[in-house]
């Protein structure tokens, strides 16, 4: 009696993996299960945004648990949320299940959300099945149940996919009927002026149907051959494929190489590079570094910066803050996200981190492994670079 409770200590000694995240999915808190789930060590996933999800879920089921999180961020109603591990091979039973327990505040929302982690056993595979026919209903009820989970996820990803191309594509789309028919009622229009109107919206609409054309290639199409990258070679193309316009700092160390598609790195770098020219006053920084067991890249820019409170919400879909829509109209809402996406798909992570003036956006990937002697070779390395154009 009176005996107080040490909870850190008993969330530590739960067995199954759990955590806390706050209203925006930023990590708050993790026990020992979870970062044995991840394999990865706490100070990489405290303070950041989600990914954290078991070890083997494919990236369409890495959204799938997002997603549900931010429904329940949203509603303050739980949810229980089946997985499927590609680790496997398909004779074993097992299954995640993710269940997600909103933390209310006195208003009855979300102020934050526990998630815990669990293996399920589907149904009738408890035991070891007989061999013969009995033995081969339960293996094909288990390829049944893969199957179904995987049409879910693909479901959930065209559902998402046409309210994020809906909801895009009709501000450009008004704007030109508005422009038309002001232009037919109206026999003194000025034509070059509609025309020139007209333009830019149809611009506009060019850029977000790549964005969408891009997002639906992340979700449906097969992913590209993975290759050996070296970063600071591909910041040194790209920069001389598509210099900004803005005055360029580089500090680019040598043999920083990860494994990945660098058609979709190089995809990556460019949105970070046109969200950083869009926003910056004079220059933009490109540091590319080596943090075992990390390789980093990061893009400076010196313009208004980004509020805390905004760092997570700019790569939701859609969402731009209120000084982003005032200074510049242009962009489509998806690059960053787009960016992001591209990051986690390589086991990587893109965040904005703290700097004194301006946005510092940075890219974490793993550090591929040295080849063996006679093995694959790493890309050409190219020269050390410290400069500063324009």
């Amino acid at each position: 009696m009176g005996a107080t409770v040490d909870y850190q200590a008993a969330f530590e000694a739960l067995p199954c993996p759990c955590m806390l995240l706050t209203r925006e999915l930023v990590v708050l808190a993790v026990n020992d299960a979870c970062l044995r789930m991840t394999g990865q060590e706490r100070d990489e996933v405290v303070g950041r945004s989600l990914p954290v999800a078991p070890r083997g879920l494919s990236a369409a089921g890495a959204a799938k648990v997002r997603a549900s999180l931010e429904r329940v961020a949203g509603t303050g109603v739980g949810e229980v949320v089946p997985l499927l591990r590609h680790d496997w091979a398909p004779p074993d039973p097992r299954h995640w299940r993710m269940t997600s327990a909103p933390v209310l505040d006195p208003s009855g929302a979300a102020k934050g959300i526990i998630v815990v982690f669990g293996q399920a056993e589907v149904a009738g595979a408890a035991e070891e099945p007989d061999a013969g026919a009995d033995g081969l209903l339960h293996q094909a009820y288990r390829q049944e149940q893969q199957k179904v989970s995987m049409l879910h996820e693909t479901i959930e990803h065209q559902q998402r996919f046409v309210f994020d191309a809906a909801h895009d594509l009709r501000n450009p789309i008004t704007g030109l009927l508005t422009e038309l028919e002001d232009a037919l009622s109206d026999p003194g229009a000025d034509l070059r002026r509609t025309l020139r109107s007209l333009h830019r919206d149809a611009e506009r609409l060019n850029e977000i149907v790549g964005d969408l054309l891009a997002l639906a290639r992340l979700y449906t199409a097969p992913p590209p051959g993975v290759e050996l990258v070296d970063l600071a070679r591909l910041v040194v193309e790209e920069l001389g494929a598509h210099p900004p316009s803005a005055a360029v700092v580089t500090r680019l160390e040598e043999d920083v190489v990860v494994r990945a598609s660098q058609v979709r790195l190089a995809r990556l770098l460019s949105n970070l590079v046109a969200n950083a020219e869009r926003h910056t006053t004079t220059t933009i920084e490109f540091v590319v570094a080596a943090t075992p067991p990390y390789a980093v890249l990061e893009i400076i820019d010196d313009g208004p910066g980004i509020p805390p409170e905004d760092r997570e919400r700019i790569f939701h879909r859609l969402y731009r803050h209120d000084q982003a829509r005032t200074l510049d109209t242009g962009g489509s809402g998806f690059g960053l996200p787009i960016a992001r996406e591209i990051a986690h798909a390589y086991g990587g992570d893109l965040f904005v981190a703290d700097h004194p003036d301006g946005a510092r956006f940075v890219l974490r990937l793993p550090l591929a492994a040295r080849p063996e002697p006679g093995g694959e070779e790493a890309p050409d390395r190219p020269l050390s670079r410290s400069a500063t154009s324009s």
